[in-house]
C-alpha cells in the first residue's frame, strides 16, 4: 500500500531498521471482554537511553505501517533526534509484525477477535512498563493512525507522559472519515476472494487500493502530478503495491479499530471531560486539506487542552508531513526541547 510513501520516501532511503524485538504479553484483555491469546508485540529501538530514563520517546505505527518504515525518522536533523532521545518503534497490534490476524496461531484470521485503538494503547503501556520496566515516558508521537494512538495515551494514561504529538490524527472521526473507512471495510467484504477472511491466495482488491490512493492526497495535488497520458501506469502501479502488500484481514481489523475511535467514550461521550483528563503538554499536527483523517476534531482538542497547534496547508492532504516536513521537524524539536 502506499500510505505515506511520500512521507518516507526522501527519509528511509540512508536509514537502517534496528532490529525488531518482541514483548510476549501473555493474554491481551480487550476492551470488549475478549482476549488475544500469547500476545506478542513487536518493537524496535533507536538511540541511547539516559541514565535516568528520562529522555524515552514511543513512535506509534500508523494504519497498516509497521516499525521498520519509521526507522527513517530517527536520527539527527530527523523528526526524533537520536542523539538526545531514546526512541521507541512500536508495532500496533494488527499490523502484521505484532500479534495479527495474519500471524497468530491461536486465533488465526477472522477468528482474531476485534480490537480498538484504546487496546493497542494498553499493549503499548504493557511493553513499556512489563517488557522493557520503564515507568515514565517523555513524549508519546505518531501520525495518522499513529496519532489516534497518541490522542488515546493522553486519557488513558494521563500521569505516564510528559509530552504528546499527534501527526494528522485525531481523537474521534468524523462522519467524513467514517465514510471513507466503512467504505473500505464494505470494499473487502463484498469482494468474493476475500471470502470472509478465508482467501486461499492475497485478494487483489482493486476496489480498496483506489479508494484509499483518492483519499490520500487532494485534487490538486493528483492533477499536478498524474497527467491523462500517465494515468494508467499510475494506476496500474497503486493496485500492485496497494493491498497485496498488507494482509486482508489485518486491513480489516485494524480498520475497526479506527472507526470504533473515541476518546471521549470513557467520558460519556463528552469531549470537554476528556481533554480536562490530560495532564500532558500536547502539539497536534493538522493537515487543512486532510481527505482522510478530517482536522476538525484534533483541531477541537487542541483547543480544549490549550495545546500549541500547526497546521499544514499545502496540497498534500494526508502527507502534509512528508511534503512540508522541515515545517514539522522543526515544531517538533522546539516543542520537545531538552529533557528534564
Amino acid at each position: 500500500m502506499r500510505v505515506l510513501v511520500l512521507i518516507v520516501g526522501c527519509l528511509l532511503a540512508d536509514a537502517q531498521a534496528q532490529e525488531l524485538q518482541f514483548g510476549s504479553l501473555g493474554n491481551l484483555r480487550l476492551e470488549n471482554g475478549q482476549t488475544i491469546r500469547n500476545c506478542k508485540i513487536g518493537y524496535r529501538t533507536f538511540g541511547k537511553l539516559s541514565a535516568d530514563k528520562s529522555n524515552v520517546i514511543l513512535f506509534t505505527t500508523w494504519f497498516t505501517g509497521t516499525t521498520k518504515q519509521l526507522a527513517g525518522f530517527m536520527g539527527p536533523g530527523k523528526l526524533v533526534d537520536t542523539s538526545r532521545y531514546f526512541a521507541i518503534a512500536v508495532d500496533a497490534i494488527g499490523d502484521g509484525d505484532s500479534i495479527s490476524p495474519s500471524n497468530s496461531p491461536d486465533q488465526p484470521r477472522m477468528r482474531f477477535p476485534k480490537f480498538t485503538i484504546r487496546d493497542m494503547v494498553e499493549s503499548q503501556y504493557r511493553l513499556v512498563t512489563e517488557t522493557l520496566h520503564l515507568s515514565h515516558l517523555y513524549a508519546v508521537m505518531g501520525i495518522s493512525m499513529g496519532g489516534m494512538q497518541t490522542f488515546q495515551w493522553t486519557v488513558s494514561y494521563p500521569e505516564f507522559l510528559d509530552k504528546a504529538i499527534p501527526i494528522v490524527g485525531s481523537p474521534r472521526l468524523t462522519s467524513y472519515d467514517l465514510l471513507l473507512w466503512e467504505g473500505e471495510l464494505h470494499a473487502i467484504e463484498e469482494d468474493a476472494q476475500w471470502n470472509g477472511g478465508n482467501y486461499q491466495s492475497p485478494p487483489a482488491l482493486q476496489a480498496l487500493a483506489d479508494m484509499h490512493e483518492l483519499a490520500l492526497t487532494t485534487p490538486e495535488f493528483r492533477v499536478a502530478h498524474t497527467s491523462p497520458a500517465q494515468f494508467a501506469g499510475y494506476l496500474q502501479g497503486v493496485e500492485k503495491s496497494g493491498p497485496d502488500r498488507f494482509d486482508a484481514n489485518n486491513w480489516h481489523r485494524q480498520l475497526e479499530a479506527m472507526i470504533a475511535d473515541d476518546v471521549s467514550k470513557p467520558f460519556g461521550g463528552s469531549m470537554e471531560k476528556a481533554a480536562a483528563a490530560v495532564k500532558a503538554k500536547l502539539l497536534v499536527i493538522v493537515s487543512a486539506q486532510d481527505h482522510m483523517v478530517n482536522p476538525t476534531p484534533a483541531r477541537g482538542f487542541a483547543e480544549l487542552t490549550h495545546a500549541k497547534l500547526v497546521e499544514l496547508t499545502g496540497p498534500c492532504g494526508h502527507l502534509a508531513n512528508g511534503c512540508e516536513q522541515d515545517t514539522v521537524i522543526r515544531a517538533v524539536a522546539e516543542f520537545l526541547g531538552s529533557v528534564r
